[in-house]
């Protein structure tokens, strides 16, 4: 059977750049397919193409006879006084369907999108709500193809529970672009990269984001084996070239060109293989203070909801804290709390004397018609990052720009290109406590590998608020779970806070469009004993040096030299498996004691 969608020779310029050269790309029935690929490789462009969004420079696309696509953009904007009702009524007016199916098709899909008020003012919904709106937007006509750009950036948690158990249950074949890497190995059944390393433009694997790293490690390491014999005989023709042959015979005319050839090959392979990574590395102050930021019996909430109430926490260099939580449950709000943006309803907040603080604001918008030049270095053609002057040419090659694009507005560059700039200009701050509200939104995979790798290895307090599963496991040595009904429960990673909502709690909706709950009366407060006391005053030291054992313990099960031993990676295992139960029975023993303090 004919593909649903069939793309040859797509080609597309922005200036002098080519930003896609002769790709090829198939589209079968039911099949989700992942697309990734650096920031700036052309993976909206492509899909725009493919929708028909955007006229390629050459090639064609061509879609099977009677197949609907449905695209949704990153960006989901409403104009203001639209219903949600209204919204998927135009999307159905666009596709001519019958009006007498328009109730019946509108209902469900607002029903399993999870909306019950579809009289609300879609402008106004929160970020998550838009972009579960625009998806069912999509889905009420009942595509063939949807193709989706960058929808989780969006969604919180449960969100992306839903989006994740849509596509993998629909009939419809489905690309989504999208950095998400716990995403991408939970939905995708074909993976496809763009980059500039492959001799096609792209990559292109069978199976999720797991089998797609094993085929291009392989791939990489073939074409790396292939450099190098290219180059062993490039050397040996040159050697050949330098003692010029006797006589310019047809045979030896035959090998000079051949030796050209080889040259021009090896140029080409070695350009495909040199790859370059963003250099980020944010600068911590020389502080002694351990205790950085301690919160007593916090509370914040408006028009009469209580977001959070009772919590109590100490911030101390080191720590690494993960906020999640359903879109509108007070993440944002925390952040700005212990920024000194807002004051609590009730509590305090006491910082370290001289505490120095880099906030990340997911919603900071750079100004489109300044340049790349001037968003780098606002004042000058240099800045001083630890203490060095650095030039902005310098400054912007550390993230991957060009100098051409010093003097290019930033409101040409791409999303994930934007967010490097917010990210140069954050690291130019020296900070005790990093601030970071959602700052993974639109980077590529390799640039959020190398933040993560940063921020492990920062020496002050971190707290990030983040819909990414992936970055939550892998940096946060805590993770804070916020219902936005007053409640707020400490876990050790992310999995254990998604088992504590699947046991404990009812599926939320964003609590932003969610009905003003009661106010509940607080428990009677328990007074622990003496030798209690003492035990819950050293408590989060003792936690602290338990997470510092684990940490160790995992680098020692991860290290090359132990891993390819097998009697020592068992005796590390085994040890790993004995910090994280001590962790476990301490973070429950702190619970206990916790509890009988509200």
């Amino acid at each position: 059977m004919a593909p649903l969608l069939n793309a040859q020779g797509i080609c597309k310029s922005f200036g002098a750049d080519p930003l896609l050269r002769n790709v090829a790309f198939t589209i079968e029935e039911r099949a989700r397919i992942g697309l990734i690929g650096p920031n700036g490789s052309g993976k909206s462009t492509l899909l725009g193409i493919l929708a028909g969004d955007i006229e390629p420079d050459s090639g064609e696309v061509a879609t099977r006879k009677r197949t609907r696509l449905a695209y949704v953009a990153q960006q989901s904007e409403f104009v203001a006084g639209t219903t949600v009702w209204t919204v998927l009524e135009a999307s159905l007016k666009r596709i001519a369907a019958p009006p007498s199916e328009w109730e019946g098709r509108i209902g469900e899909t607002l029903g399993r999108a999870g909306f019950e008020d579809f009289a609300s003012d879609a402008s106004r919904l929160s970020g998550g709500w838009r972009k579960r709106l625009a998806i069912a937007e999509a889905l009420v006509q009942r595509p063939d193809v949807l193709l989706l750009d960058e929808p989780t950036n969006h969604l919180d948690l449960s969100g992306i529970d839903w989006l994740e158990a849509l596509l993998k249950s629909s009939s419809f074949a489905c690309i989504v672009v999208s950095h998400d890497r716990y995403f991408l190995e939970n939905v995708t059944t074909e993976t496809v990269e763009l980059n500039r390393a492959y001799p096609d433009g792209l990559l292109r694997v069978n199976g999720n984001y797991s089998a797609f790293l094993l085929k291009k490690e392989a791939f990489l390491e073939a074409q790396t084996k292939r450099q190098d014999a290219l180059t062993n005989r490039v050397r040996t023709e040159i050697e050949w070239l330098r003692r010029g042959p006797k006589a310019r015979t047809t045979k030896s005319k035959a090998r000079i060109d051949r030796a050209h050839e080889l040259i021009g090959e090896l140029a080409e392979v070695s350009s495909r293989n040199r790859t370059a990574t963003a250099a980020i590395d944010f600068s911590s102050t020389d502080r002694q203070t351990k205790r950085l930021v301690e919160l007593e019996n916090l509370q914040y909430g408006f028009a009469g909801r209580t977001l959070f109430s009772g919590l109590n926490f100490v911030l101390t260099a080191g720590m690494r804290i993960g906020l999640v939580g359903p879109n509108g449950s007070g993440k944002t709000t925390l952040l700005k709390l212990l920024r000194g943006e807002i004051e609590p309803l009730d509590g305090s907040i006491k910082r370290a004397t001289a505490l120095r603080t880099v906030y990340f604001d997911q919603n900071r918008i750079l100004e489109p018609d300044v340049t790349l030049r001037r968003a780098l270095a606002p004042d000058s053609d240099s800045v001083i990052y630890q203490d060095r002057v650095i030039h902005v040419a310098s400054w912007a090659a550390r993230f991957l720009f060009t100098g051409d694009q010093l003097n290019q507005p930033v409101g040409q560059l791409s999303g994930g290109e934007r967010a490097r700039v917010l990210i140069a200009r954050l690291m130019l701050e020296p900070a005790d406590l990093l601030l970071l509200d959602e700052p993974t939104n639109d980077l590529d995979i390799p640039t959020l590998e190398i933040l993560e790798e940063a921020l492990m290895e920062f020496r002050g307090a971190l707290v990030l608020v983040t819909h990414d599963r992936y970055m939550l496991d892998r940096v946060c040595t805590t993770v804070l779970g916020l219902d936005g009904r007053g409640d707020v429960e400490r876990f050790a990673d992310y999995s254990q806070w998604e088992a504590w909502q699947q046991v404990d709690r009812q599926p939320q909706q964003d609590l932003k469009s969610a009905p003003q709950q009661e106010k509940r009366s607080p428990a009677p407060r328990k007074k622990l004993s003496y030798l209690e006391a003492r035990e819950f005053a050293g408590i989060e030291e003792r936690v602290t040096a338990a997470e510092e054992q684990l940490a160790k313990q995992r680098d020692l099960v991860e290290d090359p030299a132990v891993a390819t031993d097998a009697a020592r990676l068992q005796e590390a295992l085994h040890a790993m498996e004995r910090a994280q139960s001590v962790l476990d029975g301490l973070y429950a023993r702190w619970a206990e004691l916790e509890a009988k303090t509200l």
